[in-house]
């Protein structure tokens, strides 16, 4: 039978399928489901950067999110006082004895602000890793993409002076050149870098004429961008890649290892099929290796990345211009 261990940060992985950061992940019943099911690893529910800071500082509400829309200091206010962070180390503490994968605590940031402190506190709980799920919208017209994406680096240099646990960051592609944005962050002591993190969509409801959010969970047609990029990528990073967003089967996870990924998020998958497509899909993996001849993953993982294909151009031009110019 197949062997589908892998490793992904230095972390053994008894399966490329992890748990992603949502909130299925802020329950300890549920994390017990994930590990018996056969999850590789866990991302437990992010804690906002403002959570952090408002605990730290002792300071209100108002004052942490004074640069926030009213909607935002009231969704912080009422999302600290049932969500502590001291309930966050408890769930990892209480994780680790209740489990044996890997548990990755989770942050969401936007600053390298005295939030970073309690990284500290993570890794003395006993995480495994920390991802850090980082977007900054370069929606702002008198920041350039340079200003924009030194945020990323602080980040990362400031959690690092912190701990020791490996740390993944989770991007979107919004950058001016996020090849060599991501290839920098490599070098910079990323152990992981996570494509691509699914950030809020608005949408417009024209009968309240009201801001609301619009296709909550992923589908497998996303899968093409973050497959792209993880191709792209895979053999020119110096740290791992894990693939997330539009991973709902063993038929995108398959094609995210070929692609080069040593791991994939799945998180919207389990809200749409239950818990058991772990199950499924370590078991459609499994079948798979068998099928091809691959007596473990590290056969396989990045067989179909952009330097190891045949045609490295499917990943870029050749595909666009075939299919508008009608060549088969």
């Amino acid at each position: 039978m197949a062997n589908i261990e892998t490793k992904y940060m230095g972390l053994a992985l008894s399966s490329p399928v992890i748990v992603g950061s949502s909130g299925l992940t802020n329950s300890l019943d549920n994390i017990k489901e994930f590990a018996a099911r056969g999850a590789g690893a866990v991302v437990l529910k992010s804690l906002f950067e403002e959570q952090i800071r408002l605990e730290i500082a002792h300071t209100s509400a108002h004052d942490i999110t004074a640069n926030y829309y009213p909607e935002a200091q009231d969704y912080i206010t009422n999302y600290s006082r049932n969500h502590r962070v001291e309930e966050y180390l408890k769930l990892i503490r209480d994780a680790k004895k209740a489990v044996n994968i890997p548990i990755i605590a989770s942050i969401n940031c936007t600053s390298a602000e005295e939030w970073t402190s309690f990284a500290r506190k993570i890794e003395e709980a006993g995480a495994d890793a920390l991802e850090l799920n980082i977007f900054v919208m370069p929606s702002d017209p008198t920041h350039g993409g340079e200003q924009n994406e030194k945020m990323y680096f602080t980040i990362l240099e400031e959690v690092k002076k912190l701990i020791t646990i490996p740390i993944a960051l989770k991007i979107s592609y919004y950058f001016s050149g996020l090849a060599k944005t991501a290839l920098k962050l490599s070098w910079a002591g990323a152990k992981g870098i996570v494509l691509f993190n699914r950030f809020y969509s608005p949408d417009i409801n024209i009968d309240t004429m009201k801001v609301v959010a619009t296709n909550v969970f992923s589908t497998p047609d996303e899968i093409s961008t973050s497959l792209r990029w993880v191709a792209v990528l895979s053999d020119r990073l110096y740290c791992d890649i894990c693939a997330s967003t539009g991973v709902h089967d063993s038929s995108g996870l398959i094609k995210q290892l070929l692609a080069g990924a040593k791991a994939v998020q799945i998180a919207s998958t389990l809200y749409k099929n239950g818990f058991d497509r772990i199950n499924e899909m370590n078991g459609g993996l499994s079948k798979w290796m068998d099928k091809h001849g691959f007596a473990k993953t590290e056969d396989f993982i990045g067989k179909m990345s952009f330097k190891k294909v045949e045609n490295p151009g499917a990943y870029e031009r050749v595909q666009f211009m075939k299919h508008f110019a009608g060549i088969e």
